[in-house]
């Protein structure tokens, strides 16, 4: 019966593997997708730091490339040859010849500040320095980096506030990079001298100037690895971000200024590596940056940088990670629904034969119980478990098989107690009446005289040793059966016991008018027995003899016989005289046994109630209303007195009404007088104890 709380072995089974399995798949996905986040942030630092190094040689180049190219232009000769009239078709022509990134370019005249020509407009795109260039220049002098004057053009407020109010409304942190966002960052504008020819020599006419913003990348997509632009001046000047508003701001109005300052110093050190910003945008958004350093572009003054910060939002940088998680959240779910398919067969495959096992023990008591009990499975523990079920159950069939029959015994024993209760009641009863009646007749002076009352005291006196006999019989048999018999063993000559026994039945047997057959006269046979007990037994088979024959014989025979036994008497008391006679030792001797049989010619004795004549209060016919008295007793008694001096009494009759032959032996003692002394069995009075 299943009992509160209690679960299967199966259920168990699976939610113990499942509680293994499923946290172990989930740490496994948990160590995989911190590896995969690793992995990814590692490679952005590196790629981010990459990113910030060729965006400074960009930008290096970019610088190089427009005072090359101002150079060259200034010293064009058809500058220097076309009428002024033409100058603004020469600097249209110019400007289309020159890289994209140049947004204006103009000629200025110098003496004047006048603009001459332009391809942005009349307004200046730089104040022209005064005495910076010398005003005559040798022939033969070409121009040098040196002789191109350069400053920064910051963005105007204007365009400020339009780019504020875009990234405002759009709700984009950085615009897209178009001419209006080229125009949101710091410009490098360069200037170069233009010399015209008089005479010998050249004289400073004119000024070429161009304008370029710096090239940056003023949006990073998600996924993308190289960030955006980000250039601050040794100084901590922000000179491009894609927002405009942190153009022209230093860091120490920035949240993160530590960290930015952390990043200048260690470029301006020559270092190239990557940092994270926590607040350097909106929303404290956590950044990832990689930094480089480069000459400065905008002065001439050594040990001048700018420090190019390639920037990138973290979750950006991680973008690829969303598709490991989904990855591994499929992974996951799918490993979690085989580990429980898995686990479903495991525990089957498990919980099966116990199952088989469970059943078959429960129904091995009734009539549906399988012939075999499960075996041959796959798993050697449970074939095992298979066989010592089997085992048991073998064994429990078997003493069950013990137990009935010992019920039935145990019945029968009832059965026979009961019978024998009745029994001795009447065969107690029996000669008590007759005592009471005699002693009564003679005690009312009934009797006509002293001889009559002699006869009624004689036959009171008869019943009441018959009545002793009986109840001797009883306290030996209960002696017996507690352990308690005991003998007093001597050397006697049992020739002499057989005589007086037959002395005493002599009267009955005439009585009857039995023939009493006798053995010759033979020498005297010694043996080591108790007289008295010996002649109890030859008495009891004797008044069995006579009662149970109407007619015919009595038969006694006396013979020796030669016998392989462990109890053979030769002079000497055997070792094993004090064991149970089950546990004595066989020392495999030959010695003589004497042999008494008594046969009669009787009622005989069913072969199948043979054996049961020697157990205690069982005889043929155990009815009260019998033919023939007795309770049963004798025979018993005789046994285990022939067993106690290792002796033995058998019994055979061919069936009813076939006579019956009783042999009872015992071991002979070769010496002529004996006195059995033993201090193991002599008691505090010098009674010999048991042999058992």
């Amino acid at each position: 019966m299943v009992k509160l709380g209690q679960s299967s072995f199966r259920r168990i089974l699976l939610s113990r593997i499942l509680l293994l399995s499923v946290p172990v798949l989930l740490v496994g996905e948990y160590v995989t997708y911190r590896k995969a986040r690793s992995t990814l942030l590692e490679t952005a630092r590196l790629n981010l730091t990459e990113s910030a190094v060729r965006k400074a040689e960009t930008i290096e180049q970019w610088s190089k490339s427009l005072k090359s190219n101002l150079i060259g232009a200034s010293e064009n000769s058809m500058l220097q040859s076309v009428e002024p009239k033409d100058y603004q078709k020469f600097i249209a022509q110019l400007g289309q010849r020159l890289p994209a990134q140049v947004d204006c370019l103009q000629l200025t005249n110098v003496q004047t500040n006048q603009v001459i020509a332009s391809t942005c407009g009349q307004q200046p795109i730089q104040s022209l320095p005064a005495k910076f260039w010398p005003p005559v220049q040798q022939q033969q002098t070409l121009l040098d980096d040196k002789s191109v004057y350069i400053s920064l053009s910051w963005p105007l407020q204007r365009q400020g506030k339009a780019s504020s109010k875009k990234v405002a409304s759009g709700g984009e942190d950085f615009p897209d990079a178009s001419k209006e966002a080229r125009d949101s960052q710091v410009s490098l504008v360069l200037s170069a001298p233009v010399y015209t020819r008089r005479g010998n020599t050249r004289q400073l006419s004119y000024a070429l100037s161009l304008q370029s913003a710096l090239p940056v990348q003023t949006s990073a997509p998600k996924g993308s690895l190289a960030g955006y632009t980000v250039a601050i001046d040794q100084d901590g000047t922000i000179l491009a971000h894609p927002n405009i508003n942190r153009v022209g701001r230093n860091i120490d109005a920035e949240a993160d200024a530590d960290r930015l300052k952390s990043i200048l110093r260690r470029a301006m050190a020559g270092g190239q590596a990557f940092l994270h910003l926590f607040s350097f945008e909106r929303n404290g958004v956590e950044l990832l940056a990689g930094y480089a350093a480069i000459p400065s572009p905008s002065t001439r003054k050594e040990n001048s940088k700018w420090i190019i910060l390639a920037v990138s939002r973290l979750d950006y940088a991680l973008s690829g990670l969303e598709e490991i998680q989904q990855v591994l959240f499929n992974l996951i779910v799918g490993l979690v629904a085989a580990s429980i398919i898995a686990t479903l067969y495991l525990s089957r495959d498990l919980a099966r034969p116990l199952e088989k096992l469970r059943d078959y023990a429960q129904t091995v008591d009734t009539a549906e119980a399988p012939l075999a009990v499960p075996e041959n499975f796959q798993i050697r523990e449970f074939n095992q478990l298979s066989e010592a079920l089997n085992s048991m159950v073998q064994r429990l069939r078997t003493w069950a098989g013990e137990l009935e029959i010992a019920t039935k015994e145990a019945q029968v024993a009832n059965q026979l107690k009961n019978e024998f209760l009745g029994n001795i009641s009447h065969e107690l009863r029996t000669p008590l009446n007759g005592i009471i009646g005699f002693i009564q007749i003679v005690r009312d002076g009934y009797c006509d005289d002293r001889d009559e009352e002699m006869e009624f005291l004689q036959r009171a006196h008869d019943s009441s040793m018959q009545l002793l006999n009986i109840i001797n019989d009883i306290l030996d048999i209960a002696k017996i059966e507690s352990g308690t018999f005991s003998l007093m063993l001597e050397v006697v000559d049992i020739t002499q016991v057989l005589e007086d026994a037959i002395d005493l039945q002599a009267a009955q047997i005439e009585e009857k008018g039995l023939k009493l057959n006798l053995p010759p006269a033979h020498d005297p046979i010694i043996v080591h027995a108790d007289p008295e007990k010996l002649k109890q037994v030859f008495l009891n088979v004797l008044s069995n003899a006579v009662k149970f024959t109407e007619s015919g014989s009595i038969s006694i025979s006396v013979r020796l016989e030669a016998r392989t036994n462990s109890g053979s008497f030769n002079g000497s008391v055997p070792e094993n005289a004090l064991a149970q006679p089950s546990e004595r030792i066989a020392n495999n001797t030959q010695s003589d046994w004497v042999v008494v049989t008594i046969k009669d010619t009787g009622v005989g004795i069913d072969p199948e109630q043979q054996q049961k004549l020697f157990q205690p209060f069982v005889m043929a016919d155990g009815s009260t209303t019998r033919k023939f008295g007795g309770n049963g007793l004798g025979l018993a008694i005789s046994r285990r007195i022939m067993e106690s001096m290792i002796g033995s009494i058998t019994l055979h009759s061919a069936g009813v009404d076939q006579g019956t032959a009783v042999m009872i032996s015992l071991p002979v003692n070769q010496q002529s007088s004996f006195y059995f002394h033993s201090p193991d069995l002599v008691k505090d009075k010098g009674t010999f104890k048991s042999y058992d």
